[in-house]
């Protein structure tokens, strides 16, 4: 009787053990499948088709001012740092010369030779109205006295070119930015000895910034689209989202030979300065208007030469659907891509997480 007993209490403990193991089935099942898969259901769009020229910021060369020494001599203060804005007549730098004495010594001697002049110009009235002195010995008098009259006022501007007075004794030439604008490069640093203006290097450049050239190279396949006058939109990296709108000044005749494109010039005003000299840009041009299907980059999948996406059926199965792209932009932070075939209005696309599918089989 006992062992009836065991045996029937061995018999319930396997009952109970295997209606526990039922009772896990369903709560398996119960978990959800294709963890992290997320779907859309997309439509076409209609979509502007833009070309984009890589392009770059440039100042206006007619703004733009390389400041030479006027004369030979030792740079010893500047005043400007490169990036810093200056006003029209602001002092850029101080530059030390010998130059100068040998100008005021010219100027000294040409007022010497004006007064030997004029004393013999009056000599030769009186004895030409006492006619001891020839018409012709007089009038050779007065080219003289004309002579050092001219070359005292060339030796006086002379020193006024070097940007000193006559009356002044200091060697120091103060260099000054002949336009308000913002400082490109310095060419020169202090202590440095300028020995000629044949040979002389930049001071410093200057460009006035309130107007700058957004310089693209353009394919030749492209020029039917950019065309002079055409209106185009212009980005700049630096500043997200800002669009500037602009229009086509030029499009050069001259190939590069190594690149083979042609140079595409926008000009735009610039009164905030935003724009610096050599800022990446990108130029776009609307092109037409056409339909295709918006989807975020990451529905859209590569393998080897394919390129397809995922798409579930009525029945909830993926299947593989290859498509054909175009471009890729970015919208709000997001990075999108054209799909111009392979799509049905309505389709039910995976667009995160298709990397971890496989295509189910019909069964």
């Amino acid at each position: 009787m006992k062992i009836s007993i065991t045996s029937l209490l061995f018999l319930v403990l396997i009952t109970a053990s295997l209606a526990g193991c039922k009772q896990d089935q369903p709560q398996k099942a119960d978990q959800p499948a294709n963890v992290g898969v997320e779907t859309a259901v997309v439509h076409p769009q209609q979509h502007t088709d833009y070309l984009e020229v890589p392009a770059h910021v440039t100042p206006d060369p007619s703004h733009v001012v390389r400041i030479f020494p006027p004369l030979s001599g030792r740079i010893f203060g500047l005043r400007v740092l490169p990036g810093q804005e200056v006003q029209k007549g602001q002092e850029v730098a101080i530059l030390q010369s010998s130059d100068i004495a040998q100008a005021r010594a010219d100027f000294e001697k040409a007022k010497i030779e004006v007064i030997r002049a004029d004393r013999a110009l009056q000599r030769g009235k009186l004895l030409l109205q006492h006619e001891v002195l020839s018409q012709g010995d007089y009038y050779e008098l007065e080219a003289t006295d004309q002579v050092a009259h001219s070359e005292l006022e060339r030796t006086r501007q002379r020193i006024h070119e070097l940007g000193f007075s006559e009356d002044g004794v200091s060697d120091e030439v103060p260099i000054r930015a002949p336009i308000s604008g913002v400082v490109l490069d310095i060419g020169t640093a202090t202590g440095e000895l300028q020995r000629s203006l044949d040979n002389a290097t930049t001071i410093a450049t200057i460009a006035n910034l309130d107007t700058v050239w957004i310089v693209g190279d353009v394919f030749e396949r492209d020029l039917a689209t950019l065309q002079s006058g055409r209106s185009v939109e212009v980005l700049v990296p630096a500043y997200p989202g800002l669009k500037l709108s602009g229009r086509i000044a030029n499009v050069s005749d001259a190939l590069d030979p190594n690149t083979h494109t042609l140079k595409l010039r926008i000009v735009l005003n610039n009164p905030d300065h935003k724009l610096k000299a050599d800022m990446f840009a990108t130029v776009r041009v609307a092109e037409g208007v056409r339909n295709a299907f918006i989807l975020p980059a990451t529905a859209v999948l590569h393998e080897g030469d394919k390129t397809y996406v995922f798409v579930v059926d009525a029945s909830g199965k993926f299947s593989q659907r290859g498509v054909t792209v175009g471009r890729s932009f970015d919208s709000g932070g997001v990075k999108n891509v054209e799909v111009l075939s392979g799509l049905r209005d309505g389709d039910k696309v995976v667009t995160v997480g298709g990397a971890l599918l496989r295509p189910t089989s019909g069964d």
